[in-house]
């Protein structure tokens, strides 16, 4: 039987040339290798490929390495929490290949199956997929996603046994599961380690055949800073962006799975109680999210996908993020509700870039644009310097093409029937000639009574 070697981080760290793949679970700070990407930061090794969600943050996981110049190219979702990133790619010092969170965790699913690629809908038609080769299947465009493979995987457990078996703990799943299938070595560290027939068969996530080496991790919450913080919240009735989150919840269905984009959106779970009878579901692994707690970080419970602890109700489940895709891909959630920079006559989205600004974090709002049986889109109707967002044409790039459902924003409710602009709504206090006022967009008025 195989048993993998027990090294220190260093030791394991030593094991990383010059010029590899390295992939390195997490989705922020939760979940991320960070005793081993600070040991490999504490080396000579250069130029390299770095696969994960995203990059760590300042002198923190990845970004250490980012920090000492040891990353020539990152492969990832989501790289704008990281302004070294951001400078880096600025100034051309960062090569970014930039996926759609659900399409780069099914990558490294394909990758750790040894399968090719796949075919997605994910991102057609948008800049994302520029030079992607592209397939009509049943009807609908979809890109070719090459499988991703790494040399080397950093990943992050809970609980492993001397044989290698791992066990997760919470959304601490995300990215480490499909990345201990998907390296020629894979280094795990590892909270707890136990003799061999200490854990549970049944609760085993990782089989140890996948695993070379183990490394006796000893995380403290100080590890992770504070990017994993019980924040507080805005509780004023007249901030704009709880009157469209309260208007927001009403349109949703009983019964039904949602998920919830970060921004406006989060403030909703505020107005969410058991009797309404909703499920949430967050892309980084959870389904049944309730309340945050009073306080506490990532280290004392599962974090959202705005990486804000949150508190698991009965009947709650974890799993890792290829998983939470398949189950947006495969239409498995009712609703999705997501903030907005644009939204335009054709209900096209645009939500994650700006003008000027690389394009560094798409994350998981490409997949869930057209994966949700419905989407809601949530924000303000104009920018700071009184330009309509809701638009003729969207001039930021698209997160996804003719997918809103209903756009809410502080002044008005849209719908789009037949694919048409609709005014159906005004927000308290609002009169038609102020949403004329401030609407780009032609549209049509269907009001309720």
């Amino acid at each position: 039987m195989k048993f993998p070697r027990q090294l220190t981080p260093d030791q394991a760290a030593a094991l990383v040339p010059s010029g590899a793949t390295i992939m390195a679970g997490g989705f922020g700070m939760t979940g991320n290798p960070v005793h081993l990407l600070h040991a490999l930061a504490r080396t000579t090794t250069r130029d390299l490929t770095y696969i994960g969600n995203n990059v760590g943050e300042p002198d923190l996981g990845g970004g250490r390495l980012l920090r000492n110049g040891q990353i020539r190219k990152a492969i990832g979702s989501y790289f704008t929490s990281n302004p070294d990133a951001v400078k880096a790619a600025h100034e051309h010092r960062l090569e970014v290949t930039l996926l759609p969170q659900g399409s780069l965790a099914e990558a490294i699913r394909a990758g750790g199956a040894g399968l090719g690629g796949f075919f997605t809908p994910t991102a057609a038609g948008t800049v994302i997929s520029e030079g992607s080769e592209t397939r009509l299947i049943n009807g609908r465009q979809h890109v070719f996603v090459p499988a991703l493979r790494a040399d080397v995987a950093f990943i992050r457990a809970w609980q492993a046994d001397t044989s290698g078996n791992l066990v997760y703990r919470m959304t601490e799943q995300n990215f480490n599961r499909a990345m201990a299938t998907a390296a020629d070595l894979v280094i795990a560290e590892v909270q707890h380690i136990v003799p061999t027939g200490q854990l549970d068969p049944n609760a085993i996530h990782t089989p140890g055949l996948f695993v070379d080496v183990l490394v006796q991790a000893t995380l403290e919450p100080a590890d992770l800073g504070t990017s994993a913080e019980v924040l507080p919240r805005s509780t004023a009735v007249t901030d704009p962006r709880l009157l469209i989150a309260e208007r927001a919840f009403r349109a949703l269905r009983p019964g039904t799975v949602v998920n919830l984009g970060v921004g406006i959106p989060t403030l909703i779970t505020d107005f969410i109680t058991p009797d309404s009878d909703i499920l949430l579901h967050t892309e980084n692994g959870m389904l049944g999210i309730g309340p945050s707690p009073r306080e506490g970080g990532a280290m004392d419970y599962p974090v959202n996908a705005g990486k804000i602890p949150v508190t698991p109700l009965p009947g709650s489940s974890y799993f890792d993020s290829a998983d939470s895709f398949a189950m947006i891909r495969g239409g498995h959630i009712d609703t999705a509700v997501m903030g907005g920079l644009q939204v335009d006559a054709g209900a096209n989205l645009a939500n994650w870039a700006v003008p000027g600004q690389p394009l560094l974090g798409v994350g998981g709002a490409m997949d869930l644009a057209v994966g949700a049986r419905s989407l809601i889109a949530t924000m303000t109707h104009v920018q700071k310097d009184g330009t309509s967002k809701v638009v003729p044409q969207c001039t930021l790039p698209l997160t996804a093409a003719a997918a809103v459902d209903i756009l809410i924003t502080d002044l008005a409710v849209f719908e789009f029937p037949a694919g048409r602009l609709t005014l159906v709504e005004l927000m308290p206090g609002v009169s038609l000639q102020q949403v004329q006022q401030h609407t780009t967009a032609r549209f049509e008025i269907a009001l309720r009574r």
